[in-house]
């Protein structure tokens, strides 16, 4: 079985509110819809009301079992006013400053999220990804011990076996261009954690180069080797149960045949499920390749190193794209205990 329809039966156990900042458009409309049909929560759409009933009238869509709220008429909306300002004062915004980037729908939901007044949220349907992306860099506090932000991409197989049966997690995909090398460990932890929490199995994290294990004194080579050198140390320092070997080439990563003739032995190596690339340009035209060539399912991008749960979609996002990032979204917000216990 692939990854969404294992998230979707774990939300309809455990339903979660997701916010969608851009609630008019029909392809959100469409993926809340279905959260409300198989009873996976409650989607809150923002925006103007008579535009929402439009569009959704226009779909033949109730929105029966959702919320419409428009910002500058939320009860709320003078108190994250107040927050944002509060938080955002040593950067110098002003009460007026403040007061007008919460009209914008992606800050406004931001702060429900911040908040706990929305376990997740997913945006980028109709904004570029800096628009995005900008309020919940903004609003949302980074994990304990990780200073990095960034993204990862969802990659679900219907039938083919690799990674967590089918689902890969490439990692990153959207966020940042050139990875230093703490950035890359960052990357690769955060990236784990969230492959753990949906697939309940442990990470097994290759940090990807051009190159197997060489002996190369190469500067990119050296990155990823160190790299990964920082992120074995970190997770064992934090006791998270994990696994990292790097450098990996591709094949080596995910196709154990190829490993062993190429001499490598370890938990990782033919037994990836997390693969991280050394940089923006190789992660984001690995996704789109293995999107088009091998059709494979494609959700995201998953925000990481954030204590809140996000997604930023592409505005050629489909609405089962959005369905499926919001499935994503909403099971980080779902208490590992009661997915797997005290494991």
């Amino acid at each position: 079985m692939s990854l969404i329809p294992k998230l979707v039966a774990r939300l309809q156990r455990h339903p979660k509110r997701v916010v969608f900042p851009e609630g008019g458009d029909p392809r959100i409309l469409q993926a809340a819809r279905q959260w409300v049909t198989r009873k996976m929560g409650v989607p809150f759409l923002l925006g103007d009301r008579a535009a929402i009933k439009a569009a959704a009238a226009k779909l033949d869509l109730k929105l029966d079992g959702m919320r419409v709220i428009e910002p500058g008429r939320s009860e709320e909306f003078e108190g994250f006013v107040t927050a944002f300002e509060h938080l955002r004062r040593a950067k110098g915004l002003k009460p007026a400053e403040a007061r007008e980037a919460l009209r914008d729908t992606n800050y406004f939901a931001t702060m429900m999220l911040a908040t706990g007044q929305a376990d997740a949220l997913v945006s980028g349907a109709t904004v570029t990804a800096s628009s995005a992306l900008r309020p919940l860099f903004q609003i949302i506090p980074r994990l304990e011990n990780v200073r990095t932000a960034s993204s990862l991409m969802v990659i679900d197989f219907d039938e083919k076996k690799v990674g967590s049966d089918g689902t890969l997690f490439f990692a990153d995909c959207g966020v940042i261009p050139e990875p230093t090398t703490e950035q890359l460990c960052d990357i690769a932890i955060s990236t784990a954690l969230i492959a753990g929490h949906l697939t309940g199995e442990t990470p097994r994290v290759a940090m990807l180069s051009y190159a197997s294990k060489s002996d190369s004194s190469h500067p990119s080579l050296v990155r990823i080797r160190t790299a990964a050198d920082m992120a074995r140390a970190k997770a064992k320092a934090a006791l998270l149960p994990l696994e990292i070997d790097g450098e990996l080439q591709a094949d080596a990563a995910l196709d154990a045949a190829v490993a062993g003739a190429k001499g490598i032995a370890s938990t990782v190596a033919g037994h990836a499920n997390v693969l991280v690339f050394p940089d923006l340009n190789s992660g984001n035209i690995a996704y789109k390749l293995v999107q088009q060539l091998a059709g494979a399912n494609t959700f995201g991008q998953i925000l990481t190193g954030l204590t809140r749960p996000a997604a930023e979609i592409s505005r050629g996002a489909s609405a089962h794209d959005v369905f499926g990032a919001a499935a994503i979204v909403g099971c980080q917000a779902i208490d590992r205990r009661l997915l797997y216990g005290n494991t």
